[in-house]
């Protein structure tokens, strides 16, 4: 019996992202989710006699946003094609889309993958980006039926293939995530994957390591969670690698994800199955883009996540795990960065933004609610800076100002929080704490150094938090005579 080889995964992915546009991709229906089923239709959408597409210009420049900050390459000229299939959620039983004059081809996602105490810098590379149309949607099961939501239908998207140059279930998810990332910081994505805003399909096959020729592929479809597409990925590797090493053959098929049993089921087959017939849209011009338009776009372009952690590092001094935390959604950057200019000490606001607020904040698309303001934790920091409150107090402060609009000066006062920094009561509070815990003194005095923290928390305890650490550290060694 022959070995069984050792096999390599090869994968490629296409995700649909929908353009945060107010109107649909051709007509002027709302794009806005969650609105009662077929409320957001008109003649076009629906695919009516006689109706006509009209191109949305925001829908453009926003695609052109996408393939300028991917490194894609533009066409001067793209044109909008019918792909032609028959399915209930497709009213026109056409979908408006591009095939073979994408509005860009080429480009690129890095992304970084963490082996051990190395990072792993890799390149994907990207077919394309091209603009479609979405299709409805259908619900099964409802009262033993099913009927469709045409909403969708018409919603702009774009459409970000990927080359097959993915090796391993981790290596999709953090592409998802670099990508996803991206666009969500340029404004033209909410990320929102529950919602169905940003989907992803997978091409997977295997073939011996070593082999250059692909493998059979097949298509995992609509998954809608990072963690989901890399645990569909790796049990479609593991069937296939069961199919051929039990002598079997891989079918070229579609297939879709059971999360509740963990596998893959069969979808369609496209083994047989003729391609989708395209012929160009005649209703709609060529797209062109000339060198003016671009430029335009490309003077609009914002930073990106992976170039506003560098300079967080680079100017501001945060440590890279923070630049990472705090560049997790625009919002939080933004806010951050606000504080830390007022503030004046990035790395401090950093921390605090990162150990207190962070916990109360909530995120939805491309917004974020933030129970204080930036100026707010930059005043408390200033307050902390100054010696007028402590860092516990900082804290206790911090919890008082939240969904308030208050000075966090005008805070302290009327809460009567400030720091003690007279010295004679200072001194009064450390002597008292030494006199009240002999044995750790005694400790102290042979030794036993650490002990020497426990005396400053119940120095710091004794006062409320109230004390100024440094005058209580410098006291009680003064007092214990280690200075």
């Amino acid at each position: 019996m022959p070995p069984v080889p050792a096999w390599e995964a090869v994968i490629g992915l296409e995700v649909h992202a929908q353009l945060l546009t107010r109107s649909k991709l051709f007509c002027g229906c709302p794009t806005t989710f969650g609105a009662p089923p077929n409320t957001h239709v008109c003649p076009t959408c629906l695919g009516l006699p006689g109706a006509l597409p009209a191109l949305n210009a925001e829908a453009v420049a926003m695609a052109v946003k996408a393939a300028l900050a991917l490194g894609c390459t533009l066409q001067p000229t793209s044109r909008f094609a019918r792909k032609n299939y028959f399915y209930p959620d497709l009213p026109k039983g056409y979908q408006i889309s591009q095939y073979d004059e994408p509005f860009s081809q080429g480009g690129q996602v890095t992304i970084e993958m963490k082996e051990g105490d190395t990072v792993r810098t890799k390149v994907a590379r990207l077919t394309r980006i091209h603009m479609e149309e979405d299709a409805g949607k259908n619900l099964h099961d409802l009262g033993g039926g099913s009927v469709v939501d045409l909403n969708r239908a018409g919603v702009p998207l774009v459409e970000i293939v990927g080359e097959p140059d993915l090796r391993s279930p981790a290596e999709a998810a953090e592409y998802l995530r670099v990508l996803r990332e991206e666009l969500v910081f340029l404004g033209i994505n909410d990320g929102n994957l529950e919602e169905g805003s940003f989907r992803c399909d997978a091409n997977v096959s295997i073939r011996p390591v070593g082999e250059t020729t692909y493998g059979t592929r097949v298509e995992l479809k609509n998954i809608n969670s990072f963690r989901f597409v890399e645990k569909a990925i790796a049990v479609e590797i593991e069937r296939q690698k069961d199919v051929l090493e039990t002598g079997g053959r891989v079918v070229q098929e579609t297939r879709g994800w059971d999360e509740k049993n963990g596998t893959t089921y069969s979808l369609r087959s496209k083994e047989t199955a003729q391609d989708y017939r395209y012929f160009p849209e005649p209703d709609l011009l060529p797209l062109v883009l000339d060198e003016a338009y671009i430029a335009r776009v490309r003077s609009d372009l914002t930073e990106s996540p992976k170039q506003k952690r560098e300079r967080f590092l680079s100017e501001l001094g945060i440590t890279p795990y923070a630049a990472q935390v705090l560049t997790q959604h625009p919002r939080i950057a933004s806010f951050f960065e606000e504080a830390a200019k007022i503030a004046g000490d990035a790395p401090k606001v950093a921390n605090f933004v990162q150990s207190e607020v962070l916990r109360d904040v909530t995120t939805h698309g491309l917004e974020a609610s933030i129970p204080v303001t930036a100026k707010q934790v930059a005043g408390v920091m200033t307050l902390v800076a100054s010696g007028k409150i402590s860092g516990k107090q900082a804290k206790e402060l911090y919890a008082k100002l939240r969904g308030t609009d208050k000075d966090p000066e005008a805070m302290i006062a009327e809460l009567g929080m400030t720091q003690v920094t007279d010295p004679k009561a200072i001194e009064e509070a450390c002597a008292k704490v030494i006199a009240d815990n002999p044995k750790q003194v005694a400790g102290i005095k042979e030794g036993k150094t650490a002990l020497f923290g426990y005396l400053v928390g119940q120095t710091m305890k004794a006062t409320k938090g109230s004390a100024n650490p440094e005058l209580v550290n410098t006291t009680l060694k003064r007092l214990l005579g280690l200075e």
